[in-house]
């Protein structure tokens, strides 16, 4: 049961990435990103679960905050700059 949940979170992963390579807008593609980290947030979590380790459950939320402040950074640095979803 572990490796089928694994093998449908790394089949997620392969969708997220083809999504976040031909995203139409910049936009799209931070989505894309921040649901691959979404999704590798569920990963730690399972490996810590099925391992029988409760502290990959704190490293687990520790990559979850990392994963909201860089979509921040990346959404303010896109607001506050130049560039354009015709310059990507």
């Amino acid at each position: 049961m572990f490796a089928l949940v694994l093998l449908v979170c790394a089949i997620c992963i392969v969708m997220l990435t083809v999504r976040a390579a031909k995203g139409p807008t910049a936009f799209d593609r931070i989505l894309a990103v921040n649901c691959i980290g979404t999704v590798i947030i569920l990963g730690i979590s399972l490996h810590g679960f099925a391992l029988g380790r409760p502290e990959f459950v704190d490293i687990s939320i520790l990559y979850a905050v990392l994963n909201f402040l860089g979509t921040l950074a990346i959404l303010r640095f896109y607001r506050n700059s130049d560039v354009s979803d015709e310059d990507l």
